[in-house]
């Protein structure tokens, strides 16, 4: 504990850095996921086959490999140098909001269309019934139910995504491994550096649990209470 109150404003600098890369992939990745999961709920083979490839390949390799692509891999070729995205692509910040992101993208899209399918028939039938256009019913019935009953799955996703933060020290980012894997560099003292750090996760991670509980009871139980 002393080692973390002596480093602290590292820790608390990496832990900001942590929170930020947290945040900026979670918004980026729900963002795309909504649209993507509709198209994975479709009938439409040439609509839900490129999402399905996506979230098939983006699950099914590390996430540590896919931040490799971007920022080691893609900095080879010539072209990508010369072209006007190198800015973002030649940024530590950039590519790793990117690949977390794009992971956390594939298993949302998931997740949401797991909740879509999983949806009562009577209340699409319900919607129908109403004069609703299957727009209006995807607005206004299966994306809202949908998103209610992915919450559960999606706070675990969350403190997964937090834990997968921790890859940005690899690509130079000042992260809480990042800070953890310096202040071992200069103290020698790996023990009480990476304790240090795995306190100052366990914190993030009970932040979030408590704040995903808090989003259950607020827009999932009343739904499961009238059930």
């Amino acid at each position: 504990m002393n080692f973390l109150i002596d480093h602290g404003l590292l820790y608390l600098g990496g832990a900001w850095t942590t929170l930020r890369l947290l945040l900026a992939a979670l918004l980026a990745g729900a963002l795309l996921a909504v649209p993507l999961a509709v198209l994975r709920s479709l009938h439409n083979p040439w609509a839900w086959r490129p999402v399905w490839l996506f979230t098939w390949v983006m699950r099914g390799t590390p996430m540590l490999v896919q931040l490799f692509l971007l920022y080691y891999g893609l900095a080879q070729f010539e072209a990508v140098r010369q072209s006007g995205l190198w800015p973002l692509l030649g940024s530590a910040w950039f590519c790793a909001i990117a690949a977390f992101a794009l992971n956390t993208c594939a298993y949302t899209t998931e997740m949401l269309h797991g909740a879509i399918r999983s949806l009562a028939p009577g209340e699409i039938e319900a919607g129908r019934a109403l004069g609703m256009s299957q727009l209006t019913l995807m607005r206004r019935v299966i994306l809202p139910s949908a998103l209610r009953r992915a919450i559960p799955a999606y706070g675990n996703e969350v403190v997964m995504m937090l834990h997968g933060t921790s890859l940005a020290s690899v690509v130079t980012l000042l992260d809480v491994t990042g800070v953890a894997r310096e202040l071992n560099a200069r103290t020698y003292l790996p023990f009480e550096a990476f304790v240090a750090a795995a306190v100052l996760y366990v914190l993030l991670s009970s932040a979030l649990v408590a704040l995903c509980r808090h989003a259950e009871k607020r827009w999932l139980a009343p739904m499961l209470s009238r059930s």
